[in-house]
């Protein structure tokens, strides 16, 4: 689920499922977990990579895993990754990810928990959730911090998949890479990053947590409820039928 490599002081973890075009199950949302956690404690790593096996970052929920789902253990599920993403923004170390092909749903959410976010210009971004019928039940206040709630909610409605350049122009991602170059970008980022003092750059991170993750575990929670009467709805219900999800 997680593959794992070093690159001096820069420990890389890639989303390893590319059969499934990286989407998040449980248990590789369990996964990301242990090894983000296992990362902040080993004092010989000062940043931290996250990116997607090709062809994507991450397709988002693994449908196939909901599919089986009650509509409350589709909240339990979702939980999950809620609370992986916002870990994130608790870690003592840099978290910088990189986005090449596309990033949609949970791992376009995923990607802006991120502490600094790298796209491909041609990576697609786009947040279908609306368009099945509910709203995303985690990561809101993540986009919000990053581009404003205006315009995350026109994010959030997704009428429109965005490309790399108009997601580094909103402020989706912080830097913008060539096509095929984002993983070499975000690496090379981290190790400057990794550079420097550790001990500052954990008190600027830790600094600014509050205002980046304000009141984020009450919005997922309120989110969750959202999505769980939005699957209740008509427009939800067709595009859940197609996943046998029993409601």
């Amino acid at each position: 689920m997680i593959t794992v490599t070093r690159d001096g002081a820069v420990l890389r973890l890639m989303l390893d499922r590319p059969a499934r075009r990286n989407a998040l199950g449980t248990e590789g949302g369990r996964a990301l977990d242990a090894a983000l956690v296992a990362a902040d404690r080993d004092e010989t790593v000062k940043a931290i990579v996250l990116a997607g096996a090709p062809p994507a970052f991450c397709a988002g929920s693994d449908l196939k895993e909901l599919g089986g789902l009650s509509i409350p253990a589709m909240c339990d599920h979702e939980a999950i990754t809620a609370a992986v993403a916002r870990r994130i923004a608790l870690l003592a170390k840099p978290v910088v990810c990189a986005v090449e092909g596309y990033a949609l749903g949970g791992g376009f959410i995923l990607a802006v928990s991120c502490d600094v976010v790298v796209t491909a210009a041609d990576a697609t971004w786009r947040l279908p959730e609306v368009a099945n019928g509910w709203l995303p039940p985690w990561g809101l206040q993540a986009l919000i911090a990053r581009v404003g709630p205006v315009r995350a909610r026109m994010l959030v409605w997704g009428a429109e998949p965005i490309d790399g350049r108009e997601a580094h122009r909103l402020g989706v991602a912080d830097l913008l890479a060539p096509e095929g170059g984002a993983l070499a970008r975000a690496t090379a980022y981290a190790t400057a990053l990794a550079a420097l003092p550790a001990e500052a750059v954990t008190s600027a991170k830790r600094f600014f947590e509050p205002l980046a993750a304000h009141d984020a575990e009450r919005l997922d929670a309120a989110a969750s409820r959202a999505f769980a009467q939005d699957c209740r709805g008509p427009a939800a219900a067709a595009t859940l039928a197609r996943f046998t999800v029993k409601a």
